[in-house]
């Protein structure tokens, strides 16, 4: 079964300061295992679903390699596609809650399928693009709440 996990936090717990906007803002380490035989490639979706309004996007990565056991902000595998977040820009924006502690969700999904958009598509044009090519997918939770 699809795993990713963390060494810079534990699943449910708090991210730490490093890798929010208070910090470094630098993404944590992530690792991937146990991905299906089958999968052309990766898709990493990191969101707050706790923001006021609607889910902000803080992270879309497509077209990760499946053999990809580790990623981070400074370390994207060759022809990994980094899209626009809900900050108006390309990469990775850590957690920066305007008050509460959030939720943040790191998403992976192993895809039958690879993903052919410009990196300016936009999470919908992405979610559209992958419906019945998901093979498998798995969830990796942290909580930050601004001091």
């Amino acid at each position: 079964m699809l795993t990713l996990i963390s060494p810079d936090f534990l699943n449910n717990q708090d991210i730490p300061q490093k890798f929010t906007c208070q910090g470094e803002n630098v993404s944590p380490r992530l690792e991937i295992s146990d991905v299906p035989e089958s999968a052309e490639t990766l898709l990493l979706i990191v969101d707050d679903p706790d923001a006021p309004q609607t889910t902000w996007l803080h992270w879309l990565v497509w077209n990760i390699d499946p053999t990809t056991t580790s990623l981070s902000s400074q370390a994207l595998p060759v022809g990994a596609i980094e899209g626009i977040n809900d900050f108006m820009e390309f990469g990775y924006g850590g957690p920066c809650p305007p008050k509460y502690r959030h939720q943040y969700r790191f998403q992976l999904y192993a895809l039958s399928k690879k993903i052919h958009l410009d990196k300016s598509a936009s999470r919908a044009e992405i979610e559209m693009a992958i419906e019945s090519h998901v093979l498998e997918s798995c969830v990796l939770n942290g909580y930050y709440e601004r001091s």
